[in-house]
């Protein structure tokens, strides 16, 4: 069974659409819980704008309350910033590298600990299904932080790369095939396996999109070290068998749309008698990671973050 986080339970708030007199992070706690459903089906493509401010509207009592409730919930990047690009205690530099098989030529930025001379375990961060956006990048650099080489490819590179907001990057990721994709992201676990900063030691997380990734690598990659994936897609089934790498899921409590696919493969894990656990934060939202939208849940996503970086300390390390 997972193991489960326990939060008090949300509420609706009336004071929604009050503007603060100071800017301020937003909360999911006050946002109905149905609008924050009708709002992961559209960023994930599921409904499409017109369908999102309909329902909304419905449960709002109008169509500008709609409106309000769709910017509100928009990401705002300035708040990604728990490792800033200039911080003392970490290198970044973009590369490019060989994707044979997939689009060619990939591009991803890639962060390690300032003044590291000897080689280091390395963690592949792979984004949501928006790009390589600024959130995405600050991950990289808090794993570099933590004392790992760390890198987040870009799936956009083939179309330009990130366009600079999530809108774009969702309707251009939607563009690429994805089996495709999956080469790219092989390709790049290639990459950092063999650099020279990299003791060839490879873990993987993901979000979203890009915790379906991690899955799927542990089924094509029998050398993952260790894989973390955060509220992504179970892989096939059948494919059980072939995972190697330990695995740390994490799930949203609230995230019934990709929770649903987890108790078949709990139970295909078990069965093949593979090294897995699971942590489900109760009462918080798809996306409670991402610290630039009110999905964001800080207790939730810092005790996540620790639990991920013990989890490839212990399984990437040399003992």
């Amino acid at each position: 069974m997972p193991e489960r986080f326990g939060r008090a339970s949300y509420s609706s708030d009336t004071a929604l659409l009050q503007e603060p007199t100071v800017p301020e992070r937003r909360k999911a706690s006050e946002f109905p819980q149905e609008v924050l459903k009708l709002f992961d089906g559209y960023v994930h493509g599921h409904i499409d704008r017109r369908d999102f401010l309909e329902g909304a509207a419905r449960v709002m009592g109008g169509g500008a309350a709609a409106l309000s409730v769709l910017e509100a919930l928009r990401p705002d990047y300035a708040w990604a910033q728990q490792v800033p690009e200039d911080d003392a205690r970490i290198g970044t530099e973009w590369v490019e590298y060989p994707s044979s098989n997939g689009s060619g030529t990939m591009r991803g930025y890639m962060a390690w600990p300032d003044g590291a001379t000897d080689p280091l375990p390395a963690v592949l961060v792979i984004h949501e299904n928006r790009g390589l956006n600024p959130y995405i990048q600050d991950v990289v650099r808090r794993f570099a932080a933590a004392d790992f080489v760390a890198l987040g490819p870009d799936a956009l590179t083939p179309l330009g790369g990130y366009p600079g907001n999530d809108d774009e990057g969702r309707e251009m990721q939607r563009q690429l095939d994805r089996d495709v994709m999956m080469e790219d992201w092989l390709a790049a676990f290639g990459f950092l396996r063999d650099h020279d900063r990299s003791t060839g030691r490879i873990g993987a997380v993901g979000f979203c999109y890009g915790g379906g990734v991690v899955n799927e690598l542990a089924v094509r990659r029998p050398d993952l070290g260790a894989g973390v994936p955060f509220y992504g897609s179970a892989p096939d089934l059948a494919d059980v068998p072939s995972i190697q790498a330990p695995l740390m899921i994490q799930l949203a409590g609230l995230d019934d749309r990709v929770n649903a696919g987890y108790p078949e493969y709990w139970e295909a894990l078990e069965e093949h008698g593979k090294e897995f656990s699971t942590h489900v934060y109760d009462g918080v939202n798809h996306g409670f990671h991402n610290d630039t939208t009110p999905r964001y849940d800080e207790e939730a996503a810092m005790l996540a973050q620790e639990r991920t970086i013990a989890f490839f300390d212990h399984h990437l390390r040399e003992e």
